[in-house]
């Protein structure tokens, strides 16, 4: 195996990365980090060691809201690896009704497969962007042209009988002149076209899903999947009206997918899958197994344990692109662990998720600082929706102070939904704003202290009030 070049961030690199979007949660940050290097490391290493080396699988622990599934995702993003985020109470035991385990590795060579042909269409753009416009040049010659005469269809004993729709072919358009085609060709590079209106042809993309029965059990595909594999089988197609500007991108990409190998795409797609693959299983506490006194543990709670099992163990999934191998798979799990702990889960399955992190509640400071660090602050997002209103929003020290100290109050008298508080808190304070905005272009909004009190402690102080809003 070709030894990997890229994508070689060390530990605190990893770490730094993840303290952009996300505040806190260090020993989490640091553990996925180490994952993450560990992953690079056995690629280096030489020999049949490199397939004895296992994945090194987390389980986080810690309430709702506190990033457990946002340090998973960011961390796939960073390293440019198939992710898939699912949760582990979707799943039932063999022979209960829900969706097979398997169907997390299918959904993730799926993904895979989008991140290889995206790639594979960048890097061919250059050229699909040249093709591109010689087709675009071509349709609008074709609508700017008179429509060509039909030519005169000659008398014979069938169109005598049958009329002379019989032998009638569609007219042929002659070809356009150089010339022509130059002139047109400057004009769409100078920008001078983008509103005429071309008619281009699309595939349909509403084929029917069916559920089929494959090797291991129930897979959803696609009608048209299964057709398109009868040789000569191109799918159904339809005809669209649509100016140069808007279909010029769906041109290109139809271009770019001609000059890709789609076997290849595969081929790496599953190799990426089953060497850079993420699962994040959340809500794992869900189907944890708990004695009660009033009968034993839920079977299928357990069985869907024991389905995981062998996935996170390492064995092989058939999908409808080959055989996938799940021993290299990185999985992440995360719950709660409110009711039941991880003790709770079968010992085969704590076996095979060796590191275990604790996530710390969010306090107010962890709030205030979520409100100004991130590169994706909630506050940076209102200034920039509010901008697209020519409203200039301006928040103020003690407004974000304001803001997390009732963000945190919220959480300590209801249910703590950590980071997921401010959203609702942040909506409370601004929906006024949000409905006037387009009609008070070009003010300054100042968020202050007392503008967050004036809003939010008539909500905070009435406690039935604060329960549905808060």
């Amino acid at each position: 195996m070709s030894k990997k070049k890229d994508r070689t961030f060390t530990p605190r690199e990893t770490v730094s990365e993840l303290d952009r979007y996300i505040i806190g949660q260090h020993d989490a940050k640091r553990a996925v980090a180490i994952a993450l290097r560990n992953r690079w490391r056995r690629q280096q290493v030489e020999g049949d060691l490199q397939e004895e080396i296992s994945p090194k699988n987390i389980i986080m622990v810690g309430p709702t809201g506190c990033g457990k599934t946002e340090i998973a995702r960011r961390l796939a993003k960073l390293a440019k690896a198939p992710f898939v985020k699912v949760e582990a109470s979707k799943f039932t035991e063999v022979g209960y009704v829900g969706r097979d385990v398997e169907a997390m590795i299918r959904d993730l060579v799926e993904i895979a497969i989008d991140l290889v042909q995206q790639e594979e269409m960048e890097r061919v753009r250059a050229r699909a962007e040249e093709n591109a416009e010689e087709r675009l040049v071509q349709l609008l010659a074709d609508e700017m042209a008179p429509p060509p005469e039909p030519p005169p269809q000659p008398q014979t004993p069938q169109s005598r009988m049958f009329g002379p729709f019989v032998m009638n072919q569609p007219p042929q358009r002659p070809a356009h002149p150089e010339s022509r085609l130059d002139e047109i060709r400057r004009k769409l590079r100078g920008g001078e076209l983008e509103d005429e209106e071309v008619e281009v042809s699309v595939q349909d993309t509403g084929a029917p899903f069916m559920k089929i029965f494959g090797q291991s059990g129930m897979e959803e595909m696609n009608l048209k999947d299964m057709l398109g594999q009868i040789p000569g089988f191109q799918g159904k197609t339809k005809l669209r009206r649509a100016k140069v500007k808007d279909v010029r991108r769906h041109i290109e990409d139809e271009e770019a997918k001609k000059l890709i190998d789609m076997d290849g795409v595969q081929r790496r797609a599953i190799e990426r899958t089953e060497q850079s693959g993420i699962v994040f299983l959340d809500e794992i506490d869900k189907v944890a197994s708990r004695q009660s006194a009033s009968g034993g543990p839920d079977v299928s709670r357990e069985g869907v344990q024991r389905d995981l099992l062998p996935l996170v163990e390492g064995s092989t999934v058939s999908t409808k692109h080959g055989s996938v191998k799940t021993d290299h798979i990185l999985f992440i799990a995360a719950g709660a662990f409110h009711v039941a702990q991880v003790s709770d889960l079968i010992p085969e399955l704590q076996g095979r998720f060796p590191i275990r992190v604790e996530l710390e509640p969010l306090k107010k400071e962890d709030f205030v600082r979520i409100l100004t660090e991130p590169r994706n602050a909630l506050t940076k997002q209102y200034t920039a929706l509010m901008a697209t209103e020519k409203v200039d929003l301006v928040f103020e020290a003690d407004a974000i102070e304001a803001i997390a100290s009732y963000a945190a109050t919220a959480n300590e008298r209801s249910e703590n939904i950590g980071a997921r508080r401010l959203h609702t808190v942040m909506e409370a304070l601004l929906e006024e704003l949000s409905f006037a905005a387009c009609e008070i272009g070009g003010q300054k909004v100042v968020v202050n202290g007392a503008y967050v009190k004036e809003r939010l402690e008539p909500i905070l102080g009435d406690a039935e009030l604060s329960k549905f809003i808060l």
